[in-house]
């Protein structure tokens, strides 16, 4: 059977799978954490008084970088006065738009490429030539290419996006095993049940992967991206307080990065442990 259909078989079999699977997890958390996650906001935390005492003594001159305390006055007065809303607005925009085509050319290449021999020839050698490119490389390409409008920045978001999730979805799609496709004989699974029992489900694993790396990506393409003469956004923001030496304007458009960074990758662990939950099922029906 499927990879599938035997998660759901275990799950049937045991009667008690959901409390199982919940102390099954419990354990794992427990394990990998070891402390409660309260404990994980002390470094932070603590660097931060550190960051602030260094700055009150006079360690840390204003002008090289500011307090937390500034940082935040600072980040409320961009709130209130509406330039930071704004400024990720724009950001947020050219990230989703960017995220949305590097998506579709990754799935496309990869799902062609993991399912064929001869597109395998064509499409992966480019692929694996622009991994080997640096983003920063193609930047003087892309404004005589495309200017310097919204276009190229969007693009360019796109090729952050598009070569780490080809990769892993590439990978994903080949380490589907083998014998499954010996089931898929036996059972005379057409190429869509093949694709959609089979292939899919064995490559989900990988294909998230690259998913939340294709995310870190993303945001660092954009920050490159809204370096090429924008006049708006998070990277506009940071640009005009380096001309004014605000260092706590430059530090909250930094944070807010980081955040977006933090926020999105969160959401994929979550859609991974939702994705994946015939996995967690099929592993410990193994098991026992």
């Amino acid at each position: 059977m499927t990879t599938t259909h035997l998660a759901r078989t275990a799950a049937a079999a045991e009667p008690t799978a959901p409390a199982a699977r919940a102390a099954s997890r419990r354990r794992v958390r427990a394990d990998f954490n070891g402390l409660p996650w309260e404990w994980r906001v002390l470094t932070p935390l603590a660097l931060a008084a550190v960051w602030q005492l260094a700055s009150a003594v006079g360690w840390l001159k204003p002008q090289t970088l500011a307090p937390p305390s500034a940082i935040l006055h600072r980040a409320a007065l961009l709130v209130q006065d509406g330039t930071l809303p704004q400024a990720l607005l724009h950001s947020v925009t050219r990230a989703g738009l960017g995220f949305l085509l590097g998506s579709v050319i990754a799935i496309a290449a990869g799902l062609a490429v993991g399912l064929s021999r001869a597109a395998d020839a064509v499409v992966d050698p480019p692929m694996q030539m622009l991994r080997a490119v640096p983003l920063l490389g193609v930047v003087p390409l892309f404004i005589i290419w495309f200017g310097i409008g919204e276009f190229s920045k969007v693009l360019l978001v796109a090729l952050g996006v598009a070569v780490p999730l080809y990769l892993n979805l590439v990978a994903g799609l080949r380490s589907v095993d083998p014998q499954l496709y010996d089931v898929a004989d036996s059972l005379r699974l057409t190429n869509r049940e093949r694709l959609q029992h089979i292939l899919l489900p064995g490559a989900l694993p990988g294909a998230l992967v690259g998913l939340r790396q294709a995310l870190a990506f993303a945001w660092l393409a954009l920050i490159v991206a809204e370096q090429i003469s924008a006049t708006s956004g998070l990277g506009f923001m940071i640009n005009n307080a380096r001309d004014f030496l605000q260092t706590d304007t430059i530090v909250v458009g930094l944070v807010t990065y980081a955040l977006l960074g933090l926020v999105t990758d969160g959401l994929v662990r979550l859609l991974e442990r939702r994705a994946l939950r015939w996995r967690d099922v099929a592993t410990e029906g193994a098991a026992r």
